[in-house]
């Protein structure tokens, strides 16, 4: 089971963390990614990171401003925002998947609740 956190209503070029709790011994063996969904567009790939916390991937979109990290004492997934923009209004979602990192949300196995982060301009 995974719970996400942090979300809320931060001006242009404020910040966020987001926290994806999950429950459970084997939060290790898994690949966790962030999504997101704006209001009327599908769910879009945001970062990941791979089981072992040394390799991250980037939607380009948010490269160099969003930065996705993990532990795994914690059994916690993070998403650091910064320099916000008004375009990443959206929910957004923590997932897992086993095996590889997909930036397809259909290949992920299972979902957070999602939390909704606001950006006003």
């Amino acid at each position: 089971q995974l719970q996400a956190s942090g979300g809320g209503l931060v001006q242009t070029r404020g910040s966020l963390k987001l926290s994806c709790a999950a429950s459970g011994r084997t939060f290790s063996m898994y690949n966790m990614a962030w999504f997101r969904q704006a209001p009327g567009k599908e769910r879009e790939f945001v970062a990941a990171v791979s089981r072992s916390g040394d390799s991250t991937y980037y939607a380009d979109s948010v490269k160099g401003r969003f930065t996705i990290s993990r532990d795994n004492a914690e059994n916690t997934v993070y998403l650091q925002m910064n320099t916000l923009k008004p375009e990443d209004t959206a929910v957004y979602y923590c997932a897992a998947r086993r095996v590889l990192v997909p930036t397809s949300p259909t290949l992920y196995d299972y979902w957070g609740q999602g939390t909704l982060v606001t950006v006003s301009s």
